[in-house]
């Protein structure tokens, strides 16, 4: 954790692949940019995303968070090694945890919410690019 960061600000943390860099991901990295003092993005490692979705990104995990860290949006870009958000926490201690609504109202977000109410951290969603992903890109790529 970085030692100059606001101590008494809004501590944001957005996790993502960030797979294949996209519109969509600098959307949901401004949103957070707004609503938040320190803004920490966690890349997930290839091997966590293998355990997640059962494939590896299409980006080496090095070229990704090189990505992440130059786009100029936050102010940190961190490892994240785990698909519990509250160990990350542990490592981060972040007020708010944002992902895109395509989360809201299901199993996976709701069970996100609860878990991150025990640490005292919350969820906040932000709407979901639909015409740009990196399922849809790879799933394009595919086709070639």
């Amino acid at each position: 954790m970085d030692t100059n960061r606001v101590r008494n600000g809004v501590v944001g943390y957005v996790p993502g692949a960030w797979d294949m860099f996209h519109i969509g991901h600098l959307n949901i990295l401004k949103r957070a940019r707004e609503n938040c003092d320190w803004l920490v993005a966690g890349v997930v490692t290839d091997e966590t995303l293998f355990g997640m979705k059962g494939k590896y990104p299409i980006i080496p995990f090095d070229e990704r968070l090189a990505i992440v860290a130059a786009v100029g949006i936050v102010d940190e870009a961190v490892v994240d090694r785990s698909a519990s958000k509250v160990e990350v926490w542990h490592d981060v201690h972040f007020d708010v945890l944002f992902k895109g609504d395509d989360w809201r109202g299901t199993g996976k977000g709701e069970r996100l919410e609860r878990e991150l109410a025990t640490v005292g951290a919350r969820v906040q969603y932000f709407p979901y690019t639909l015409q740009t992903s990196s399922t849809e890109l790879r799933r394009v790529i595919s086709e070639w």
